[in-house]
């Protein structure tokens, strides 16, 4: 058992160093949507921990995406005009998750969830459109 016990904990570090490595070496463009799929991840966390009764985690875990779409909010260039329909997005987002999580309600969350989705696809698309012009090729 000791040595099962050491090797998750090797493959646990070398998981948590290739994280380290992907986050050092993304674009922007990279980081964004890791971003995106962390507020997905998180909401779903969230909705679980609900259904299983476990109303702290799901603060926890609400509280994280809450988190992502304040620094998205924060890092919007506001002199291009998309920039204010984004915000208004992001804060029809935000609200949703904080009346979920007063509620601890998961069709509200679900409704902020399937709003992330869009906004990462969206991104997913743009992504590619801009792939061939972008510095970075991966």
């Amino acid at each position: 058992m000791a040595m099962t016990n050491g090797y998750n904990n090797q493959q646990q570090a070398l998981a948590e160093q290739y994280r380290r490595s992907k986050i050092l070496t993304a674009s922007p463009a990279e980081l964004t949507l890791m971003l995106y799929e962390g507020a997905i991840k998180f909401c779903n966390i969230a909705i679980m921990a609900i259904e299983k009764g476990d109303m702290e985690r799901a603060h926890i875990y609400i509280k994280k995406t809450e988190d992502i779409i304040v620094e998205f909010r924060s890092t919007l260039d506001r002199k291009y005009k998309v920039a204010e329909d984004f915000d208004r997005v992001y804060i029809y987002i935000y609200d949703l998750l904080v009346e979920g999580n007063i509620k601890k309600d998961i069709e509200i969350l679900t409704k902020a969830l399937n709003e992330i989705r869009g906004m990462r696809d969206t991104w997913k698309k743009v992504m590619e459109k801009t792939k061939g012009t972008s510095p970075k090729n991966s």
